[in-house]
């Protein structure tokens, strides 16, 4: 006879506790325990032998399927693979729902495709397709549903479903936990259902989860080890793009990144982002530099813009967006300290224009000319980009795939570029289409770029 037990589960962490307790010890959060009940059951079934096989054999793959919109297959590898599992995050309202329905019309073109959701109406759906201007014909399936057990059993009806999208897991429930939908429990087990039925079924299956207030995907941390990819929908409520980002693929880079614009007919491709982040730049004014940087494998050209002004607080503020702030002041010491430089008398604001959240130390050198050029008020020399690793001492280190970032300062009209390159590549004039690649070794000779500078201090400084 089957025996009910009572436990508290950490909603944040996933861990149990046999009583409640204001703060969890897993994880240190406080008032997250729920119970939950838990009915064990005693096996009697005979275990069944483990088959092992030899790693050099051959298995036929299905080709990847391509939904025909550039950006998401860019971030997916070069397209859904079959029997994959894809868990997309986001903050509420940032166009998730809109991707997908977008994703899953224009593969039903193709093949047939299934849109359920645990949280919207069929009319609700049709409704937002309409808006959107897509038509997946007759082999796009909605359905609006919770059960997972009755999902599972409606897709063997149709049997030939190539990909499921599932909006969203959270809202997901099974009979065998008996606990609310959302839940650790709930969302752990509804989500191994989904994927041994894709695996399986040779299916792709798209999850959508949503974000705590920390920005991360709600429910257990297992969830992203059990699915195969995990994206994130980025984008600021102030901006017209979307990013979607890759921080987990098990079958393409990670940290590959797609950017869609936000339009009144839904979500459109921008092919060129480059040219999106820069299309305001149009002037030389003081504190505005180019950083090249690498998103996954594509190259990104971004403007990192500072703010350098007189302070009258005892604690001068130190503001970054877009950039890490610890970073920002490590930089901030080591122009103080290597290149004579003050700013402890300075307020200083760090911004990347656009909107961009930008995690490459690649960027320090773009950061500490924009820094620079904001203290003397004196602009960095036009058609010129930065890319290059600052390190405590003052040096410049070179920094990965710089042959790609220079090719893609070429082609949008620059014409200088100041990097560190590795020591088996010379820097020539032509070099990828830039007229002038300037190495440099050591943070101080980025102050012969701006003439009111006070070069005999810093330079009689040691290296």
């Amino acid at each position: 006879m089957a025996k009910t037990t009572t436990r508290y589960v950490c909603q944040d962490c996933g861990t149990w506790h046999p009583k409640w307790g204001g703060k969890c010890e897993g994880c240190g959060a406080w008032n997250r325990l729920v119970e939950e009940q838990v009915e064990s059951k005693r096996s009697t079934t005979r275990p069944s032998p483990v088959e092992f096989v030899g790693i050099s054999g051959e298995t036929p793959l299905a080709p990847r399927k391509l939904t025909n919109i550039s950006e998401f297959d860019r971030v997916c590898g070069g397209g859904v693979v079959p029997g994959s599992v894809l868990l997309v995050g986001g903050d509420p309202g940032i166009g998730k729902s809109t991707l997908l329905l977008q994703v899953v019309a224009a593969l039903a073109r193709q093949v047939p495709c299934a849109y359920i959701s645990g949280e919207e109406a069929i009319a609700q759906i049709r409704l937002r397709a309409q808006r959107l201007g897509v038509e997946g014909g007759s082999q796009l399936h909605l359905a609006s549903a919770t059960n997972v057990k009755d999902i599972l059993n409606a897709l063997d009806q149709f049997g030939n479903i190539e990909l499921v999208v599932i909006d969203s897991i959270q809202t997901m429930v099974t009979d065998t936990i008996e606990s609310a939908p959302g839940t650790v429990s709930q969302v752990r087990t509804c989500a191994q259902e989904l994927i041994i039925a894709a695996k399986k079924r040779n299916t792709v299956v798209v999850l959508v989860g949503h974000v705590t207030k920390e920005g991360v995907l709600a429910g257990p941390r297992v969830l992203e080890h059990m699915v195969d990819t995990v994206l994130y929908f980025e984008g600021e409520s102030n901006y017209q793009y979307r990013i979607l980002r890759s921080v987990k693929n098990r079958y393409g880079a990670t940290d590959e990144i797609g950017v869609f614009e936000m339009t009144d007919r839904g979500l459109s491709e921008v092919s060129n982002p480059s040219a999106l982040f820069l299309n305001d730049h149009n002037q030389d004014v003081s504190g505005s530099a180019i950083f090249a940087g690498i998103e996954g494998t594509r190259p990104i050209l971004t403007e990192i813009q500072a703010l350098v002004a007189p302070t009258y607080l005892a604690s001068p503020r130190r503001t970054a967006v877009g950039w890490d702030a610890g970073r920002l002041s490590m930089i901030l010491a080591v122009l103080e300290a290597r290149c004579g430089l003050i700013f402890g008398n300075k307020d200083v604001y760090l911004n990347v224009a656009g909107g961009l959240k930008v995690t490459e130390p690649a960027a320090d050198l773009a950061v500490a000319a924009a820094l620079v050029s904001a203290l003397v008020n004196v602009p960095i020399p036009s058609q010129s980009v930065f890319f290059g690793e600052i390190g405590l001492a003052g040096e410049v280190r070179p920094v990965a795939q710089a042959e790609n970032r220079l090719k893609e300062a070429a082609k949008l009209g620059f014409l200088r570029a100041y990097c560190a390159l590795p020591s088996q590549q010379k820097a020539t004039r032509g070099k990828e289409g830039i007229e002038s690649v300037y190495v440099m070794k050591y943070l101080i000779e980025l102050l012969d770029l701006l003439p009111k500078l006070p070069h005999n201090k810093a330079k009689s400084i040691e290296r």
